[in-house]
């Protein structure tokens, strides 16, 4: 299993992308969070097989209709133990 992180900046909080996250992550299956911070940064985090954390990073990078995606950092991360991808 692989665990990645990912701080999106951009028009990204209230456009609904922390649930557009969590509804591309629960349909490839991986585990994580997603969550605003205080900077106006979203920040998700997600574990399971690479190709679909390849997968959801393109997702990311385009984000919901309302959002407007500046910048996407991406980070190898280390995997913790989750049963679901979470909003926080």
């Amino acid at each position: 299993m692989s665990a990645r992180r990912w701080y999106i900046s951009g028009i990204v909080q209230g456009v609904g992308f922390r649930y557009f996250a969590r509804h591309q992550a629960r349909g490839l299956g991986l585990t994580g969070y997603a969550k605003n911070l205080s900077d106006g940064r979203v920040e998700v985090l997600a574990m399971g097989p690479s190709e679909s954390l390849d997968d959801l990073a393109s997702a990311l990078h385009k984000g919901p209709p309302m959002s407007h995606v500046r910048s996407v950092e991406e980070q190898e991360a280390v995997a913790e133990k989750m049963s679901e991808f979470q909003v926080r």
